[in-house]
């Protein structure tokens, strides 16, 4: 019975980069669906399609097909015995890019490479041992096979993290950034109190700390603040409904600041109030107390000789029996 092989699925591969199954344009490929094997056009100087793909569809994500082999063909029928006994199982798709893109919806984690969003189905190989599960082969777009190291950059499929390489900037650049990377790695393991070979885990659990410590401090200033503003609405400093406004000056401000501000502002009075202070304690009127001038206490005789002369007269005159 013939056994049906996923050919490419829009999983990561072993290139850092992974192609889009929505994307793959098979019409092309179905007018002469070659099985090859290793990718290979020829093997010993011979012609190597060694069968042909059967029943090629896309189903879900994947990209399925059913591999016949050439029983006339002697390679053939060694490769075709080995994947009926189940000694080769993988097949892997031969592709020629037409489209890429590194936006953030097309990335997987740790993917290095652009996704391809679109491509051409140029074969299908029966490999022997694939890169990944999703074994693949990639053709640029002038047909010529791709040879993809780590870490180098390739105009067909470049690189997420070497952008500035890509546009032209000097290798060298690349090396200082990443110098620079380490550099600042080092800083911020000194600036946690860690090694540097403080393990990642180490450092994340080193940020929670300080996070926690920030996080209580905030909270118990938050508690100062409202105490403080608690207690300018009891004294009358500031009415209830302004509560939230100076909370919100005290967080930008500083519970210093706010606490200026409040011991300023002079507690509110109803109208009646000052009227009853005004009776009880006279500021302006202060005459109507002193029978004579020497009621009055000496550092505010001058100020009531030029401000009342009248009433100054009146209480000299009681005084000393004589006009002014």
């Amino acid at each position: 019975m013939a056994k049906e092989v996923i050919i490419s699925t829009s999983g990561l591969n072993c290139y850092g980069s992974r192609v889009l199954t929505s994307g793959i344009d098979l019409t092309q490929y179905q007018k002469n669906p070659v099985l090859l094997w290793m990718h290979r056009r020829s093997y010993n100087g011979k012609d190597m399609p060694i069968g042909r793909m059967e029943n090629l569809r896309i189903d879900g994500d994947r990209l399925i097909g059913t591999p016949v082999f050439d029983e006339n063909d002697e390679f053939a029928k060694q490769i075709a015995s080995k994947w009926e006994n189940g000694f080769l199982r993988m097949a892997s798709a031969g592709i020629e890019i037409v489209e890429t893109s590194d936006a953030p919806e097309h990335l997987l984690q740790g993917q290095t490479r652009a996704t391809i969003t679109r491509c051409k189905l140029e074969e299908v190989s029966i490999v022997d041992i694939g890169g990944n599960d999703e074994a693949l082969q990639l053709y640029g777009t002038d047909g010529k096979l791709m040879t993809l190291a780590s870490g180098e950059n390739c105009d067909h499929l470049p690189l997420l993290l070497n952008k500035e390489h890509a546009e032209g900037t000097a290798p060298e650049a690349s090396f200082n950034n990443q110098n620079n990377n380490n550099s600042m790695n080092k800083e911020i393991l000194q600036l946690l109190g860690l090694s540097e070979t403080a393990s990642e885990q180490e450092a994340v659990n080193a940020l929670r700390l300080l996070k926690e410590k920030a996080d209580k401090a905030e909270s118990l200033q938050l508690a100062s603040i409202n105490a403080l503003v608690d207690g300018a609405v009891a004294d009358k400093r500031i009415t209830a409904d302004k509560k939230e406004h100076f909370v919100n000056l005290g967080k930008s401000s500083g519970i210093e600041a706010l606490r200026t501000t409040l011991e300023l502002m002079q507690p509110q009075r109803k109208p009646i109030e000052v009227i009853h202070q005004t009776t009880d304690q006279p500021a302006g009127g202060e005459h109507k107390t002193y029978a004579k001038l020497s009621d009055v206490p000496a550092s505010e005789i001058p100020s009531l000789k030029e401000s009342n002369p009248t009433e100054y007269a009146r209480l000299y005159k009681a005084e000393y029996g004589v006009e002014v």
